[in-house]
């Protein structure tokens, strides 16, 4: 998978939407906030105003911000439409974006689960249950504010009924959102990068959580993060926050690639044993799991140490990146082994500066 690109300015991309410029088309795509619906650039929908429209990278960096794909340009599939089949699964997931279509659910709608992995993997490279996992991490997500009315976030989400937003918000952040406007203990914030979206999660303590959102097992650790600190996740602002956002920044565009951010990950002594020596490899060094297994006085640890890497929350600040068999392959990244490399190249551009 190649990395993602930053995009064109925002006023020319809404030039090149205006205009209907093919020579944009996979360049962005384009989201309406008032419809809740994501578009190619040559769409032949009415064209929103500038104030109404996000732009993306990809389809996936849109379902993430919980827009639906448009029914007119079809931007989920540039080159033709989807088979009959997807069209049919797609269609279950916007009757109810918010919920799950279980094997036996596909089942009784005489639809081989088998087949639908198969053909959805093959269309879009992604399983099926990724997409609806999309759907509902974005829904959720997507303009949610701490102080907000429940009315104001729900007509914004693309759920046709209060109930339904309220079932996805609570089932990702683990509290309703009225009673968590009230008791947040834990605040969100989603933030852009080159390599994808991520979910960025703290409290007074410092950083909790810094996951991609494509990532399966981002929802487990929202829910780790809520049963160990026994309070809830709710979209907000946060000083410790807008430290990462702004650090991520200067990370990414080569201004600084060192973090200072206060950090407080929430694991077992061992765990944290482990990624306290991950932030301690130098930018653009990589070392072995044997290496910290020794760090940890275990030799025989390495399996052990694979796992506490495995269930780093904080991930790029923790670097956990930096680790790669003894060989010198790459190995075991949640966020994707193209990422890891990205990340590994990245720094060690800035180490020879």
């Amino acid at each position: 998978m190649k990395t993602l690109e930053l995009l064109p300015p925002s006023e020319t991309m809404y030039r090149a939407l205006v205009d209907r410029d093919p020579s944009f088309e996979g360049i962005f795509f384009v989201g309406v906030r008032t419809t809740g619906i994501f578009c190619r650039p040559t769409c032949t929908a009415k064209k929103p105003a500038r104030e109404n429209v996000d732009f993306f990278p990809t389809p996936g960096e849109a379902l993430h911000s919980g827009y639906r794909p448009c029914l007119r340009c079809h931007p989920m599939d540039p080159d033709k439409r989807p088979p009959r089949l997807i069209e049919r699964l797609r269609t279950e997931v916007e009757r109810a974006p918010d919920g799950r279509l279980t094997d036996k659910e596909l089942a009784a709608m005489a639809i081989d689960p088998s087949t639908a992995r198969r053909q959805f993997k093959r269309h879009y490279g992604m399983t099926f249950q990724a997409y609806h996992r999309a759907r509902r991490m974005g829904l959720a997500l997507r303009e949610v504010q701490k102080g907000a009315r429940v009315d104001e976030a729900r007509n914004g989400s693309g759920f046709e009924s209060e109930s339904g937003f309220r079932e996805a918000f609570t089932r990702i952040f683990g509290e309703p959102p009225t009673t968590a406007k009230t008791r947040g203990g834990l605040f969100a914030q989603r933030i852009e990068t080159p390599l994808g979206a991520m979910i960025a999660v703290a409290d007074d303590e410092g950083l909790r959580l810094l996951e991609f959102i494509d990532r399966r097992a981002t929802e487990r650790e929202l829910s780790t993060l809520r049963k160990r600190l026994r309070t809830n996740v709710v979209p907000g602002e946060h000083r410790h926050l807008a430290a990462t956002r702004q650090q991520l920044d200067n990370y990414f565009s080569g201004k600084q690639p060192e973090f200072d951010i206060p950090l407080a990950p929430v694991g077992s002594d061992f765990q944290l044993r482990a990624w306290k020596i991950l932030r301690s490899i130098p930018l653009g060094k990589t070392r072995s799991y044997s290496w910290m297994a020794k760090q940890l006085g275990d030799e025989s640890a390495r399996r052990a140490v694979g796992r506490a890497n495995g269930t780093n929350m904080i991930c790029i600040v923790i670097p956990c990146h930096r680790v790669i068999r003894a060989d010198g392959t790459l190995c075991g990244y949640g966020g994707g082994l193209w990422r890891k490399k990205w990340l590994l190249d990245h720094e060690r551009r800035w180490s020879r500066k």
